[in-house]
């Protein structure tokens, strides 16, 4: 990605841009770097700085892992938007390993950690920025906390099969009953004998191209 390119990009993201010294400007631009996540592929590896990733194009997923293997997804992140979690070396006080994966081929630029947490030492509109960035999301971490503590399975399946058409369009979710299981912290099993269920009720159809969804109406209703 050419340098003016970059520029212009950052001057759009990062509200502090202009407020940074042309040394900063030049290492932030240095450290950046233009990269392609293939399907599947590990981005962040639990504490590790990995750096600040700006979305272009494709979804990222950020979740937590038990001592057992369980994941937990806290929320996915979709172009025009930024991962923050993954510098933890700029925020001190996130104790927690948080992992991401990317969804699908996704385009991204990754702002080196070290560059970012050398410029939030300095620059107190960095730090707070970063901060702010990642207590926005924290709203879409209770809100998975919620559903996972207090909601029946039916509710949260019928929640996610509505999200996931909402933000994808049409009317066919195209993922694996695995895959949907970590999106909502739940067994294969589990979300398997709920999709069987909700095919006995006219509700979705099973296909080789992934859930559709049959009756949105009757789906709201069991969401509220």
């Amino acid at each position: 990605m050419e340098k003016n390119e970059l520029i212009e990009l950052f001057e759009k993201v990062f509200p502090f841009w202009n407020k940074m010294s042309e040394t900063d400007k030049e290492t932030f631009c240095r450290t950046a770097h233009h990269v392609v996540f293939k399907k599947g592929t590990n981005v962040h590896n639990g504490n590790e700085c990995t750096g600040v990733i700006l979305i272009k194009s494709g979804s990222l997923r950020l979740y937590m892992l038990s001592e057992d293997g369980k994941e937990v997804t806290l929320y996915r992140l979709f172009p025009g938007e930024m991962c923050m979690l993954s510098a933890s070396c700029v925020l001190d006080s996130i104790t927690f390993d948080v992992y991401v994966d990317s969804e699908e081929n996704s385009e991204c630029i990754v702002v080196g950690g070290c560059a970012y947490e050398d410029l939030s030492r300095r620059l107190v509109d960095a730090k707070l920025f970063a901060l702010e960035t990642a207590l926005s999301r924290f709203s879409d971490v209770m809100w998975v906390m919620q559903q996972i503590l207090f909601m029946s399975m039916d509710k949260r399946l019928a929640i996610f099969l509505l999200d996931e058409i909402a933000q994808k369009g049409g009317d066919t979710v195209a993922l694996t009953h695995e895959q949907i299981a970590k999106y909502i912290g739940s067994a294969r099993e589990v979300v398997s004998r709920m999709l069987k269920y909700f095919a006995s009720e006219g509700l979705v159809e099973a296909s080789r191209g992934g859930i559709k969804i049959l009756d949105k109406k009757r789906l709201r209703e069991m969401s509220l």
